[in-house]
């Protein structure tokens, strides 16, 4: 995985004005924590780390005061629940070969055996362990062909080498549902507004 360099500065103003003040520059307020050290509380700018976030566990190269560079991947995003923009990132600091546990997105290709059934994400995002320069963007699974009420387990995914599993080997992550089973339900819902009239 690729990293994303960021300028990020050190910031000594806390509270809700002074991030007010901080998004007004169209920047985001953010702390950086982990490995036992105080949390470095920074100003990011706004621009560089929505493009950044775009790519799901990005690896972030941060040059902090054009003096400190460390490593970090996005631990917690809070944006603004109307208009979208960052509000405010925590990020978590890693070194190189150090082992994290992040979750991935599973995606599914191929098509269903024929019968109008439905794929249900159990899972959406599979947690894994992972070296932190090395976290896979996601993993695909194929459902060609498969029936209903198959499933696709957790330990049924190729996983890339050097990462593992961080949840049960049995936990179900898509399943296949009868198409019959929707349609008994839209039926029952007919029915029974048809007694109420």
């Amino acid at each position: 995985m690729s990293e994303v360099k960021i300028s990020a500065e050190t910031r000594s103003e806390f509270g809700k004005g002074a991030a007010r003040r901080i998004r007004r520059d169209n920047k985001v307020p953010g702390v950086l924590y982990g490995h036992g050290s105080d949390p470095l509380h920074l100003t990011l700018p706004g621009h560089d780390l929505l493009l950044a976030l775009r790519t799901p566990n990005v690896l972030i190269a941060l040059d902090i005061d054009g003096k400190t560079n460390e490593l970090a991947i996005p631990k917690a995003v809070q944006r603004d629940a109307i208009k979208g923009f960052l509000e405010h990132v925590d990020l978590l600091l890693v070194k190189r070969g150090e082992k994290v546990t992040v979750e991935i997105p599973v995606h599914a290709e191929g098509e269903l055996a024929a019968g109008g059934n439905l794929l249900e994400h159990v899972l959406n995002a599979l947690p894994v362990e992972a070296e932190a320069t090395h976290i896979p963007e996601s993993v695909t699974v194929s459902v060609e062909g498969l029936e209903a009420g198959a499933s696709v387990l957790a330990k049924d995914i190729k996983l890339p080498a050097g990462t593992t599993l961080a949840v049960e080997e049995d936990a179900v992550v898509l399943q296949v549902l009868a198409a019959q089973a929707e349609e008994a339900a839209e039926g029952e819902a007919e029915g029974d507004e048809a007694t109420e009239a």
